[in-house]
């Protein structure tokens, strides 16, 4: 079997029917050495992709579960480096696309373009980097393209109509429709205008829309997912994987799929 691309992933999720999953897991929570093992059980457990956390000291876009997760992946010394290097070990072991959620910090001391070519060694499909507005993203985008690397955009509840429209027409892969003002988290409910919103996104691309930030259960799944083209779902898998409450979350998983959502 394979490895497939973030387009190849989101057409056959589509060829049957069905919306995108992508869980997010922080590498480095509870040791890398783990790492391998949490991507093949999601895997295993049907995923369009996985992204997957670089643990930084000043994640201003993650709520408190993700921080938590972090703070305990940064102790355990993990670095972006050891996450390629690891990642690079296990590539023929993993068949789905993998995105790297990563603030711009690490990137830069890394060095970009070093950084791209062992991104793409390490078979990453993409980027999530959410501290690099649209127009600074020159500085990552040529060296990301070089390597047919995705940089995946997101786009907030406030975006003003133009802004919205350039966001989404550069983004890579998949547009990252946030779901609520403020920082990621599991909330109980969503904004009433997200229909509206995520339909708005859709107007200005043909590529998959697909939202996060706060959602939690099997119901806010299908309910978002049937707005869009399928779901990020961060805090509640790593409070899941943390509770050991591996059943819940191939519960979320399948929750998108179209046979659990008649």
């Amino acid at each position: 079997m394979t490895k497939t691309d973030l387009n190849e992933a989101f057409q056959v999720v589509h060829k049957r029917g069905d919306k995108a999953f992508v869980p997010y897991i922080m590498a480095g929570d509870g040791g890398l050495h783990s790492l391998g093992e949490k991507i093949a059980f999601l895997e295993k457990a049907g995923v369009t992709a996985i992204e997957i956390g670089i643990p930084f000291s000043d994640p201003v876009a993650d709520g408190p579960t993700i921080q938590q997760a972090g703070s305990r992946a940064l102790k355990e010394g993990t670095s972006l480096r050891a996450i390629l290097d690891h990642l690079s070990g296990i590539r023929n072991q993993v068949h789905v696309p993998l995105i790297l959620m990563t603030y711009l910090n690490p990137v830069y001391k890394y060095g970009v373009e070093t950084f791209s070519k062992d991104a793409k060694e390490a078979g990453v499909s993409g980027l999530i980097i959410p501290d690099l507005p649209i127009e600074q993203a020159g500085v990552i985008k040529p060296y990301l393209k070089q390597e047919n690397l995705a940089l995946i955009q997101l786009v907030t509840l406030t975006s003003p109509a133009e802004r919205m429209q350039k966001i989404v027409e550069a983004s890579e892969g998949f547009v990252y429709a946030v779901t609520v003002n403020g920082i990621t988290g599991a909330r109980s409910n969503v904004s009433d205008y997200l229909e509206s919103y995520l339909n708005r996104i859709k107007k200005y691309s043909d590529t998959p829309v697909l939202a996060g930030f706060g959602i939690s259960t099997p119901e806010q799944v299908r309910d978002i997912g049937g707005k869009c083209d399928g779901v990020v779902v961060g805090s509640k898998i790593i409070s899941l994987w943390e509770e050991g409450k591996y059943e819940e979350i191939q519960e979320l998983v399948e929750s998108g799929k179209s046979k659990t959502a008649l």
